[in-house]
This record gives structure tokens, C-alpha cells and sequence, in this order.
């Protein structure tokens, strides 16, 4: 199932479903008769092509995920809490690199997120949670080596290195800490199903959102929005991903 998951996914990426269309239309225009329909199918692929990099079109269904719940700005409203579960979100193990560039940019976001916390409640410890990707090094790993090279002391680190994806994240975090309350961290987009997946266990997150995507910028506008960028397909893409997890989740009874 799990496999089955990663290769059904991106066939629902915007980039993905833009190109089956154009290449299908061009092949109608080129090889068939029916003109107005390779016209239909290359007209559609443009326009997601349009939807989905311009940040004007993508931008509220990232905010629909992102806004559910806010920063944890105000740590000392959770004292007394003794977990901070920090969920992986990617590593390309490059020995020639330090631990910090070894780790995607969403993970290195997350895990100074989950830092930024702890250094502010005394007393907590750190749950990192990532299996090997692809049966590489575990997430959990590589992101522990990122946090003692920014000075966290191992001893208040605690590693789940086996889970595959956020289902399993729950489960597992579930047999570590029972009902206690943890403050969860991960990706601002990811939050909303994270919370209903280790709700679903039985668990009692408090939401500590990071790597954001969208962000104000103070009422100005920028050049670079007349045009299509990578950044907004990116983002697009991620909202689809969750949104379809969400989808699957509900479909599966885990949320």
C-alpha cells in the first residue's frame, strides 16, 4: 500500500496532469482528424498549466491548509509540556555535505522550529520521527545529527528511525508517550492531516506549524507575480498531495 501511494501521488501533480494533456492534444492534432478536440485537450493543459503557476490561482488553497492553525508564538502557553515530535520531511544523505545541507529544506524548517521550543521549555525533549526513504538513512538520524550540530544535547533527543508516512508516525508516537500532550511540529500545508491522523490515535497535539509558504508581505506587490513561477506549482503541488492524503485518509476510515 504504502509503494502503491507513492507511485499513484504524482500522477495528480499539476505538472503531471499538465503534460498527459498537452502531449495527448498534440498527438490528437498531429496523428488524428479530430482537430477540435486536440484543440480542447491542449486548451485545458495550458490553462492548468496557468493555474497552477501563478500564485494568484493556487495561492487559497495553500492558505485553506496553511491558516487552519497559527504559529506557536507564545511557547509559555505550553509549559509543562514534555514533548516536542518533530515529523521528517526528507534527507539526501551526501556525506560530502554537513548534516544542515543533508536534510531538505521543509525538514531543516521544522527541526529549528521544534529547537526554537524546546530552548524555551525547559525540561522537554525532542521526538524526531522519519523512517529511511527509499531504505536510505532514517530521517530521524539524520535530522539528530543536524540538532547536536546546532547544540541540542543528545540526551534530550528521542528517535522513531522505522515509520514510513504520517499514518505511521501517529501510531508509533502513540506507544511512546501514551496520552500525554506533545507539541507537533511539521510543515504549516501538512498540519491539518497531521493533527486528524494522531487525533484519530487517540493523541493530543498542540499544533506548532512551520515552513509556511504563504506569507505577507506587507501590501507590496513584486514584478515577479505578472509571471509563472516554480515556487507557486511547488506549492500547488503540496496542497494536492494533502489534500488527496486527506481524501484517502477519510476513504480508509483513519480520520
Amino acid at each position: 500500500m504504502f509503494i502503491f501511494k507513492k507511485i499513484i501521488g504524482p500522477c495528480f501533480d499539476p505538472l503531471s496532469v499538465c503534460l498527459v494533456l498537452l502531449v495527448a492534444g498534440v498527438l490528437v492534432l498531429w496523428a488524428t482528424r479530430r482537430q477540435r478536440l486536440g484543440k480542447v485537450l491542449v486548451s485545458i493543459g495550458v490553462a492548468a498549466f496557468i493555474f497552477a503557476g501563478y500564485g494568484w490561482f493556487s495561492r487559497p488553497f495553500v492558505e485553506r491548509l496553511e491558516l487552519k492553525y497559527p504559529a506557536l508564538l507564545e511557547v509559555d502557553k505550553a509549559s509543562g509540556v514534555k514533548w516536542i515530535v518533530v515529523l521528517g520531511y526528507g534527507v539526501v544523505p551526501d556525506k560530502k555535505l554537513p548534516p544542515n545541507s543533508q536534510l531538505c529544506n521543509g525538514a531543516l524548517a521544522r527541526l529549528v522550529e521544534g529547537i526554537r521550543i524546546h530552548r524555551a521549555l525547559p525540561g522537554s525533549r525532542i521526538i524526531l520521527s522519519g523512517g529511511p526513504p527509499s531504505g536510505g538513512v532514517p530521517e530521524a538520524e539524520a535530522m539528530a545529527r543536524t540538532a547536536a550540530f546546532l547544540g541540542v544535547d543528545r540526551q534530550k533527543l528521542v528517535l522513531d528511525s522505522t515509520s514510513k508516512d504520517t499514518e505511521d508516525q501517529a501510531r508509533l508516537i502513540k506507544r511512546m508517550i501514551g496520552d500525554e500532550k506533545f507539541i507537533l511540529v511539521t510543515s504549516a500545508v501538512h498540519m491539518p492531516r497531521s493533527v486528524a491522523l494522531a487525533q484519530k490515535q487517540g493523541l493530543h497535539p498542540i499544533p506548532a506549524p512551520a515552513d509556511h509558504i504563504v506569507k505577507e508581505n506587507a501590501g507590496t506587490i513584486s514584478p515577479a507575480e505578472f509571471f509563472p513561477g516554480s515556487g507557486s506549482i511547488a506549492a500547488i503541488e503540496l496542497a494536492m498531495h494533502e489534500y488527496l492524503g486527506m481524501v484517502w485518509a477519510k476513504l480508509r476510515g483513519r480520520i
